[in-house]
């Protein structure tokens, strides 16, 4: 087996801001396995929030041994970027080499579309207000908050896009004290659903709280190993490949998570059709798909997935699986 890492750039249709920071382009890394003339793709998104970089996740990856199995992986490599785009890559080879799609190797149903959320960048009331009024006929938009001048935010995508589902995505911005004053705004203006509102590892605070929206747990959640702390907390948990370690433990932590009584969000870093594919089989039935990373570009992959009305589309057998 023939392993390999390249990085790769994206352009952004434009500025993407969240709390943390603004960008222009996603980089991110792509495997590539090859093995008996098959060859395997998988991509992975390096979050510096995880202490990640491309450099380090490219020498981790550099490191494995020269052949070892996608169940040795889970234990060549701890969750995290890295193991994701080679798991990603071994399902792909491993589809590759069967002839079979990788949901048929996974022992799940085929997929259909999903409905996405779409993100709205984090930008002034005014500018936001302008993204919602252009996204208005998208039927679930995500917003990007964790400031102190939020509620304006929220006010302004309400405003430009009444009918719109919508969910928010404090990026660990918020203190209990804040989310405790927001709670009974976010169910005046009719949103659905808030990720990690305050920051991972001061998230006790929420046991006991009145949460009258759901709240889901993002940077709080990895892997199977996350559930236990989790409890009494949040309603909901975000499974992103990128935080698993790829698709084997994504499906595995979906099927606890549901097992525990959590809800299930399917969410990605910002990235390419081929880091989404993956997902797409993890997002079925899924009470929250958030898979919007290739709408979010200026370019994609040759083969990109099919995003319309229906939502997003598992992909075809050319980009992965």
């Amino acid at each position: 087996m023939k392993l390999s890492v390249t990085s790769d750039v994206f352009k952004l249709a434009r500025v993407f801001t969240i709390s943390r920071g603004s960008r222009t382009e996603a980089k991110v890394l792509t495997v590539k396995v090859e093995q008996n003339g098959r060859v395997g793709w998988g991509e992975c998104v390096p979050y510096a929030r995880y202490n990640e970089t491309l450099e380090s996740v490219t020498a981790e990856i550099e490191r494995l041994p020269e052949a070892f199995t996608r169940v040795e992986l889970q234990d060549l490599l701890p969750a995290g970027a890295a193991r994701n785009a080679v798991d990603c890559a071994l399902w792909d080879l491993e589809a590759k080499t069967t002839g079979k799609r990788a949901w048929d190797l996974a022992g799940v149903s085929k997929p259909g579309p999903e409905v996405t959320a779409y993100t709205l960048s984090l930008d002034t009331p005014e500018n936001m207000r302008t993204q919602a009024a252009k996204n208005a006929h998208r039927p679930l938009l995500k917003i990007k908050l964790g400031t102190p001048d939020d509620m304006p935010r929220l006010e302004a995508v309400r405003a430009g896009a009444p009918d719109a589902k919508i969910i928010v995505d404090a990026n660990e911005g918020w203190s209990a004290e804040v989310y405790a004053d927001l709670a009974p705004h976010l169910v005046r203006l009719g949103v659905a659903l808030v990720e990690q509102p305050l920051p991972a590892g001061e998230d006790d605070a929420l046991i006991g709280m009145e949460r009258p929206v759901p709240v889901c747990a993002d940077e709080s959640c990895h892997d199977r190993a996350s559930l236990a702390d989790l409890k009494g907390k949040y309603d909901v948990i975000n499974i992103k490949l990128d935080k698993t370690g790829g698709l084997t433990e994504a499906l595995q932590l979906r099927d606890a998570a549901l097992a525990e009584g959590f809800e299930v969000m399917v969410g990605c870093m910002v990235g390419s059709s081929l880091a989404m594919a993956p997902a797409t089989l993890v997002a079925q039935g899924a009470a929250v798909t958030d898979l919007d990373g290739p709408l979010l570009l200026a370019e994609d992959r040759d083969q990109p997935l099919i995003f319309d009305a229906a939502g997003v589309h598992p992909p075809a057998a050319a980009l992965w699986g």
